[in-house]
């Protein structure tokens, strides 16, 4: 794949750096989202199918990123919402317990806490391996040791929001089946650039905001559960969620039965006629590069970069726990954190510094020279 700039309406000054923090809008998701507005002018445009063919859409380019089925997957406005939904149909174990890594992002972390205090479960906090470099093998060793007959729920994501370390949910998806743990995960920060299947890796839900790497709108997440949530209770009432819902003739006909699958999910007015075609587009232009294209030009792109910083003695986690997408690099003492900030800010270099390291986020509308700026910034704030 070459670089795909052209398709974003990025400043051409600047190096954005920084698709962990928001994604860029795609030239064509603008577009559909003009025209959605312009739509709105005229209601009469709008036809009862519109209300129902956008969201399929949607879910079938999303279901082919994440290896589902269509009907498993609901639209969401946000993670929490997400969480809640899953969560509020788990049980807990008697005396159980329920697993989260440090440092996980707040909504997770406050959604499962709250669980535990609901369910009177023990909230374990599995933390990172100390005065080692290399953290991913022992972190994840450390995960599937504490996954235990007493574990009610794992919830973690797919890549550590603030390094990007990988955590390998195909084995912690396994030890879940062995003991009868709901895995819940949150793919905010890879689903859209680093493959993933969410049958093979035995996941009770994935949970996953649009405005990251899958090039959507910020208010709007994506939300995949399994079949053995498909009878729970949703967090509200749409009518939008029943069999009937697509008969405006009938919809004072009350109909108990909601769509199959994960449908009663769906947030309430899910089909969002300014938001959805900016999805569409993107999930549809993911679909067309392909997941595993999009990981491996991250992969060659940041090679050279790679080779610098080891070069200064700062080393990265080895390839299996490493995402080429989103990773960080130690704010050693070989590096000036206040000039760096001022090289970086001099060279118009858009990321995030997350605790002591710099978090950095490649994606497809990134090329060579945004490497090249970012290694001179670090050789310019070296002692």
């Amino acid at each position: 794949m070459k670089c795909q700039k052209h398709l974003f309406s990025l400043d051409p000054h600047i190096h954005y750096l920084n698709c962990a923090y928001k994604t860029p809008l795609m030239k064509s998701a603008e577009e559909a989202a003009i025209k959605s507005i312009q739509r709105e002018r005229n209601p009469a445009e709008i036809s009862v199918s519109d209300f129902f063919s956008i969201q399929e859409e949607i879910k079938s380019s999303y279901s082919s990123i994440i290896k589902a089925a269509q009907s498993q997957i609901a639209l969401i406005p946000s993670t929490t919402y997400g969480f809640a939904s899953v969560l509020n149909n788990i049980k807990g174990k008697t005396n159980g317990n329920a697993i989260i890594v440090k440092e996980a992002f707040p909504s997770g972390y406050y959604s499962l806490e709250n669980w535990c205090k609901r369910e009177n479960n023990n909230l374990k906090i599995i933390h990172p391996p100390q005065n080692t470099r290399q953290v991913g093998e022992k972190w994840n060793e450390l995960l599937l040791d504490a996954i235990t007959n007493d574990t009610s729920i794992v919830l973690i994501p797919t890549v550590h929001w603030m390094s990007g370390l990988k955590f390998d949910l195909q084995s912690i998806g396994q030890k879940c089946a062995q003991v009868g743990a709901k895995f819940i995960v949150d793919g905010t920060q890879s689903v859209g650039a680093l493959p993933i299947d969410v049958e093979a890796y035995k996941i009770t839900a994935l949970i996953c905001a649009t405005y990251k790497w899958l090039f959507g709108p910020y208010s709007l997440g994506l939300l995949y559960v399994n079949e053995e949530l498909n009878h729970g209770t949703p967090l509200e009432e749409s009518w939008m969620n029943r069999k009937n819902a697509q008969n405006f003739r009938s919809l004072t006909d009350y109909e108990p039965a909601y769509t199959p699958g994960a449908g009663r999910y769906n947030v309430g007015q899910s089909s969002n006629f300014i938001l959805l075609p900016i999805l569409k587009e993107s999930l549809a232009q993911i679909n067309t590069w392909t997941v595993p294209a999009i990981q491996l030009y991250c992969k060659n792109l940041i090679q050279e970069l790679k080779e610098f910083v080891s070069e200064i003695g700062i080393s990265f986690e080895e390839e299996k726990y490493f995402a080429n997408h989103l990773f960080s690099m130690q704010l050693t003492s070989k590096l000036d954190e206040t000039r760096l900030k001022e090289n970086l800010e001099k060279g118009n270099l858009i990321l995030s510094i997350r605790g002591d390291h710099l978090r950095i986020s490649t994606n497809v509308f990134n090329a060579k020279e945004d490497m090249d700026a970012l290694i001179q910034a670090i050789k310019n704030s070296m002692d």
